[in-house]
Order: structure tokens, then C-alpha cells, then sequence
């Protein structure tokens, strides 16, 4: 069976599903988090691991620079062109920042697992030298 075959691929979502509703890459059930953005050890339905793919603190890194250089360009933005009181900027940005940092950790951290399972990604070890 070819690995892009549709009978190899069959009930799993797409990486764009995956990442939206935190689904199973193997089995399409809403299984991947046990939290907000904590990812479950395995999927209680298909039993795959999901500690076996090294998600890491990649998307976490990532978006810090993205979020940061985004309110940052908006809030300095604002500031030259109206002048708001301080408060203002507080009662924006800070919502905003915690808002699009942990909505955008849940998309990267599931989409990252779910890329790393279609790709099978694995830690190099001895078996690959």
C-alpha cells in the first residue's frame, strides 16, 4: 500500500482539522488535549502515544515573536497616531497578547504533532546511522 494511498489515509483529518479541533491524527476523535493547550499521553480511542512526538517548545518560541513583533507594531501604532492614556493600552493589548498567544499555541502544538505523525518524525537515534 503506497503511503498517500486513500485506503492508508481513511479517517484521518486533515493537518488544517487536526490543528482547528484537536483531533487524533490516527483516528479523527477530539482526543489530542487533556487541557487548554496540555497534550494528552495517548488518544483514549485508537491508543496512539502521543508523548512518543517531540513537540517541544518550538510553537511556544514562535509565536512569542510573531504575537510580540504584532502587538508591538499595533501598540506603538496607536500610540503616534492618537495618543490614548496608558490605561488604554493596558486594557487592549494585554488581552489581546494572552488571547492570540494561548488560542495560537493550542493550533501550532496540534498541528506540529499531527505534521510530525503523517511525516512519521521520530528522535534520530542509533537505528538511523
Amino acid at each position: 500500500m503506497e503511503p498517500g494511498s486513500p485506503e492508508n489515509t481513511k479517517g484521518r483529518p486533515a493537518l488544517s482539522e487536526a490543528a482547528l479541533f484537536g483531533l487524533c491524527p490516527q483516528c479523527g476523535e477530539r482526543t489530542l488535549f487533556a487541557g487548554w493547550i496540555k497534550l494528552a499521553p495517548r488518544c483514549p480511542a485508537c491508543g496512539l502515544d502521543f508523548d512518543q512526538f517531540n513537540v517541544g517548545d518550538g510553537p511556544a518560541a514562535f509565536l512569542i515573536l510573531l504575537i510580540g513583533a504584532l502587538v508591538t507594531g499595533l501598540a506603538v501604532w496607536l500610540q503616534v497616531s492618537a495618543d490614548p492614556p496608558w490605561w488604554l493600552h493596558v486594557a487592549l493589548w494585554l488581552p489581546l497578547t494572552i488571547g492570540l498567544t494561548l488560542g495560537g499555541l493550542r493550533l501550532a502544538k496540534a498541528a506540529l504533532l499531527a505534521s510530525e505523525y503523517r511525516n512519521r518524525a521520530r528522535e534520530a537515534g542509533l537505528e538511523d546511522l
